[in-house]
């Protein structure tokens, strides 16, 4: 026990000096620590500042290295930009030693052509009095001015030129006429033989026949509204009072009179007249006579042997069958021509084909001239080229009466069958007595008028050929005449198709040789 107490007890006294002995040295070490520390610091200070003083040196040499370096290149460049510029001072200096050089040279070039206008001009003036007093002088010694020297040269010139045309004209006429007579009389004839057509004359008016008289008072109605009703339906007259037990019913376009014929032939027949039945059978006759068109036109294509035609055109051709041209069909007309044109030119070696396509085309005109204004021909050709024919089926069209120049053998052989067609005997039938009178008549008119010499109605009265007096009527008035008769002609006349003004004015002058 006192042991452990001394033991203790020893511990007590000899922990403290411990500790003591212990913080001491502690406290030497860490102040030795401590100065050791200070030292390395202020060593390594040294050393940075010394290693920073260093780095600044070499940083100021780059610095004064690079500076020194740019202001070299700086220096070389501008040295060259210099002698660059030097360089081009100097082209420009020479551009402008050659443009003063060159502007030099044209003024004085422009002074030298100045001075050789004025000289020319002088030189001008000298030759304009001599060529005046040449013409002068020429003037006295022939006695005639310039312009009439002039004018009877050129006269001269003109009328030889004239006498030699005609003269050749004339011989190329006679050789062309030798060699082409016979073989166009043998043509014509083995056409005319070879073709026979059926002729259909037709009245211009159509007749429906009555049962009886008491019929004429239903198609009249109460008031006239029935036959009213049926002229404005149809735009066809119907004309009762003048014929017994008949209806005569008269209007231009025959398509419309043979609409109100056969309605008014099935009206009598179902005995039911009233404007509602009346336009129910006008709807109906309508629709019978198209189907009628439609098939006589494939008929005369067919019939024909032409295929390809439009069938607008077809159409057309169909409403010529009600058509008639001084009592002759003009559908069998064409299918005439069509058939001689074909003849014609398998003889003379053409086109057949085209030949018939063009003679049954070349008074399509005829199918809608009462609808449209101007002549057959002109509508007739606007409505083949509206469907795309070929140029010579046009010109065809266009010069089968003469109004153009052929352009090919095709048109020239369409114009001969044409006239066989309507010129055979029996073909038209127009009163000799109607005929005569409208000759006399357009003589007559053209006749009236101041200096005209003498007239002559040809081509069945289609053209008119007046002969003036030259000493009376000038070339000017020739124009004022012809626009003249055509208007007293189209004011007191009444006549198909158009009628072509020609005035002819022409000296003469005749001398004996004795």
């Amino acid at each position: 026990m006192l042991v452990v107490i001394a033991i203790i007890a020893t511990l007590i006294i000899v922990a403290p000096i411990t500790w003591l002995i212990a913080s001491n040295a502690q406290k030497k070490s860490y102040e030795t620590t401590v100065g050791n520390a200070k030292d390395k610091a202020r060593e390594i200070i040294d050393e940075a500042l010394k290693t920073a003083e260093a780095k600044k040196k070499e940083s100021l040499l780059e610095i004064k290295e690079e500076s020194l370096r740019t202001k070299n290149e700086l220096d070389k460049e501008t040295k060259e930009r210099r002698a660059e510029l030097q360089k081009y001072e100097r082209r420009v200096l020479s551009k402008e030693e050659s443009l003063d050089k060159k502007i030099e040279a044209v003024e004085k070039r422009d002074t030298n052509l100045t001075r050789k206008e004025e000289e020319l001009g002088k030189r001008k003036q000298e030759v304009d009095e001599l060529e005046q007093k040449r013409q002068q002088e020429l003037e006295r010694i022939s006695g005639l001015t310039s312009e009439q020297a002039k004018e009877y040269l050129l006269k001269t010139v003109e009328d030889e030129v004239k006498h030699e045309t005609a003269v050749m004209i004339k011989a190329y006429e006679s050789r062309a006429k030798e060699e082409a007579e016979k073989k166009a009389r043998d043509c014509i004839v083995s056409a005319i033989q070879r073709c026979s057509a059926d002729h259909v004359a037709e009245m211009t008016i159509s007749v429906v026949q009555l049962p009886n008289d008491e019929m004429k008072g239903r198609i009249i109605g109460r008031e006239g509204r029935n036959i009213r009703t049926l002229e404005t339906l149809t735009g066809v007259e119907l004309i009762i009072d003048d014929t017994p037990d008949a209806v005569v019913l008269s209007g231009f376009d025959p398509v419309r009179r043979e609409v109100a014929r056969i309605a008014l032939e099935k009206l009598i027949l179902d005995g039911r007249i009233h404007p509602a039945r009346i336009e129910e059978m006008v709807e109906k006759a309508q629709r019978e006579v198209e189907t009628v068109i439609k098939e006589e036109g494939e008929a005369a294509t067919l019939e024909v042997g032409v295929h390809g035609i439009h069938p607008e055109l077809v159409k057309l051709l169909g409403r010529m069958y009600f058509r008639t041209s001084y009592g002759q069909n003009v559908l069998k007309h064409s299918i005439e021509v069509a058939q001689l044109a074909g003849l014609l030119a398998e003889e003379v070696g053409c086109d057949v084909k085209t030949a018939k396509r063009a003679g049954l085309l070349h008074d399509i005109g005829k199918s809608i001239d009462r609808e449209m204004e101007g002549t057959h021909v002109q509508i007739g050709v606007d409505l083949c080229r509206r469907y795309k024919e070929s140029p010579v089926v046009i010109n065809a069209v266009e010069a089968h009466h003469g109004d153009v120049e052929p352009e090919s053998l095709i048109a020239c052989l369409v114009q001969a069958a044409d006239t066989i067609s309507a010129a055979r005997p029996g073909a038209r039938r127009e009163t000799l007595e109607t005929y005569t009178n409208r000759l006399k008549q357009l003589e007559d008119i053209t006749n009236s008028f101041k200096g005209v010499e003498k007239s002559f109605a040809i081509q069945a009265g289609r053209e008119i050929r007046v002969m003036v007096v030259p000493e009376v009527v000038s070339d000017s008035d020739m124009i004022l005449m012809a626009r003249d008769i055509s208007k007293q002609i189209e004011d007191q006349m009444e006549y198909p198709g158009q009628i072509k003004i020609s005035v002819i004015r022409e000296s003469r002058v005749v001398d004996y040789a004795k």
